[in-house]
């Protein structure tokens, strides 16, 4: 078993910056894969970037990339979601998930999924 909290959410004007935490703990966060997805009003659920955590690959949709960066910290067990140049479209409920241990796009590829932190974009 997996547990996840994220932090870091909140209202921020067009073009302004946020960073989302994911804190992990329970069995070995290693093992994972680990992913950001967001759902907005209305939509489903779309992944937006994935890390393998041993490797440090990274994985991004296309509409983020370039904007967003997704890291982790080995020693504090906790994944990273760096958002610069928000625009309006971005807001919505940011989900940390744990997988793997590959690498997932989709929303079967992730066991384990945290509360959510809202991120609404103000134009």
């Amino acid at each position: 078993q997996v547990q996840l909290v994220e932090s870091g959410g909140g209202l921020v004007q067009a073009g302004g910056s946020l960073r989302l935490s994911c804190a992990a703990s329970g069995r070995t966060a290693s093992r994972y894969a680990m992913g950001w997805f967001r759902q907005a009003p209305g939509k489903e659920r779309e992944f937006v970037a994935a890390i393998r955590w041993t490797s440090g690959n990274t994985f991004y949709a296309e509409s983020v990339k370039g904007r967003f960066t997704i890291s982790r910290d080995n020693a504090k067990n906790t994944v990273y979601l760096q958002m610069i140049s928000l625009k309006p479209e971005d807001t919505a409920v940011y989900y940390c998930a744990a997988g793997g241990p590959l690498v997932a796009t989709t929303i079967r590829g992730y066991d384990y999924w945290g509360q959510g932190t809202q991120v609404t974009v103000s134009s």
